[in-house]
């Protein structure tokens, strides 16, 4: 995002922007948190998964490394990007073997989906660098 842009941007935009990638990174941080201190609740979906523990590990570091990166301003959308993608997961995951309803994922996957829609200019960059 060049300086040009951002100026034109509206004021109230990027406040929203910003109070989404916030609110994203915050729960993120919280679930990705509770997969690796081995909460019950956490250990016991995955353990329905049938994949073992070591994938809430990966999910939960994931889930963490994700919300530092959306609050980076030339990474955020490659950190929504990745966020999305668990979330695609977690939908699935709820869907076919975790009880539970699927629509906070779905949620969160819309949110992570509107980070990269609002930096789509980064992914333009990068596909535009190869």
């Amino acid at each position: 995002m060049s300086l040009t842009h951002v100026e034109t941007v509206p004021r109230w935009r990027r406040i929203g922007l910003w109070s989404l990638k916030v609110l994203l990174a915050a729960v993120f941080l919280a679930a990705g948190g509770a997969k690796l201190a081995g909460v019950p609740m956490m250990v016991e979906n995955f353990e329905h998964l049938g994949l073992g523990q070591w994938f809430r590990y990966v999910t939960g570091m994931l889930e963490v490394i994700g919300a530092i990166v959306i609050l980076l301003p030339a990474f955020a959308a490659f950190g929504g990007a990745l966020l999305a993608a668990i979330m695609v997961g977690a939908t699935l995951a709820h869907l076919l073997a975790i009880p539970g309803s699927p629509i906070p994922a779905i949620v969160l996957f819309v949110l992570s989906g509107l980070v990269v829609f609002a930096h789509r200019d980064q992914v333009e960059s990068l596909v535009g660098a190869g």
